[in-house]
Order: structure tokens, then C-alpha cells, then sequence
């Protein structure tokens, strides 16, 4: 029982590892964030940190497979029972929600940025991972929309621009937005609803 007590702790602290990692990765990058960074966010000590992962770049292994994870798992509740353009146009609304979150926009950006960096020092373990895992995402995606590539190419490409528009603070009625067709989209919903409120001020005054 006790042993069986200690285990879940450690899948616990784990867990607790992994959070605190996409956080730090994200502010910092690989080559700026320390694993003394990471103990300290978690509240234990680095020999304890080794003993869960067993260095580095195991933890932000870790940390890139939760957030490309995290990503379909929205992707994958916004367009379930859909496929082709519907599912497409679901999931890229679902991952505005997502981008929203700073950390796991940057965890995402910096996964990118640390590839490039490992290989200029010659390792490629990290990028080998990130291209794994990048890939997995688009066969999904390809999957969920129909099997066609050139659309999930597509796909990703507005995800991208929706990277740099986010990244880079774009407000959401900056006209680059409208582009994407997401201001359209809205500005739809905003007619229906005020057609929506007056139809209902109608019946009102019909009913006094």
C-alpha cells in the first residue's frame, strides 16, 4: 500500500514538473532556462528533478510533447463528428481559444526557435522530437479533415500566421485578421445576435 502510495507521488510530482516546465521553457527557451529554474517553480530540489527525468532536455521532451498534445486535444473536441472544411474551420476558431494562453503559444514558438539552436552546436536530438511530434499533428489533422494534404498544409499555414499575429499583439480588428476570415465570421455572429435581441424587444412590446 505504501509503495503504491509513494508511486502516484511521483506521477504526481511529475506532472508538477511538466507544468512548470512548459512555463519556464516558454519565458525562456531551451539554452535560457535552467533546470534550477524549473525545481525551484515545482518546490523541490534539482537532485530530486533528476531522479524523475534524467536531464534536460527529457524534461522539455516532456514539456514539447504536452504542449503539441494539449494542442490536438483541442483540435480534436472542437471538430469531432466534422470533417473537411467544417472541421478545419472548428478547430482553427478552437485554437484562437488556445493561443490565448501566452505559455502555450511561446512553449510552441520557442519548441520551433530551439531546434535551430541545438543544431547550430550540433544537436539534433531535440529537432529529431520536434519533428515527430509536428508531424503526428499534421497526420491528425489531415486525418480529421478528409486526407488531403494540400489542406492540411493550408491549415497550418494560417496557423502560423495566427502565431504571428498573437505573438506579435495584433488586435483582433486589425485588418491582417480579416484575411483569415475569422472578422467575418464574427462580425456574423455580432448581426445575429443583434437580430436576435431586437426579435426579442419585439416580441416583448407585442406581449405588454
Amino acid at each position: 500500500m505504501a509503495r503504491t502510495s509513494m508511486r502516484m507521488s511521483a506521477e504526481e510530482r511529475r506532472e508538477s514538473v511538466v507544468r512548470a516546465a512548459v512555463i519556464e521553457f516558454a519565458r525562456s527557451g531551451y539554452r535560457g532556462t535552467s533546470t534550477e529554474a524549473i525545481a525551484r517553480r515545482v518546490g523541490v530540489s534539482q537532485p530530486y528533478l533528476f531522479r524523475l527525468f534524467p536531464g534536460k532536455q527529457a524534461i522539455f521532451t516532456a514539456a514539447a510533447e504536452r504542449c503539441i498534445e494539449e494542442t490536438w486535444k483541442v483540435f480534436d473536441e472542437a471538430s469531432v463528428g466534422l470533417t473537411g472544411p467544417a472541421a478545419a474551420q472548428a478547430m482553427s476558431e478552437a485554437y484562437l481559444g488556445l493561443v490565448a494562453d501566452s505559455e502555450q503559444l511561446m512553449m510552441q514558438m520557442q519548441l520551433y526557435v530551439s531546434v535551430f539552436a541545438a543544431r547550430t552546436t550540433g544537436e539534433d536530438e531535440i529537432g529529431e522530437t520536434a519533428r515527430r511530434l509536428w508531424e503526428e499533428l499534421f497526420e491528425r489533422v489531415r486525418n480529421r479533415i478528409g486526407g488531403d494534404v494540400q489542406g492540411a498544409a493550408e491549415f497550418f499555414a494560417y496557423g502560423m500566421l495566427i502565431n504571428t499575429l498573437v505573438a506579435l499583439g495584433y488586435p483582433r480588428d486589425h485588418r491582417i485578421w480579416s484575411g483569415l476570415g475569422f472578422g467575418e465570421h464574427e462580425e456574423h455572429e455580432e448581426q445575429e445576435a443583434r437580430e436576435e435581441r431586437e426579435e426579442h424587444g419585439e416580441h416583448g412590446e407585442g406581449g405588454e
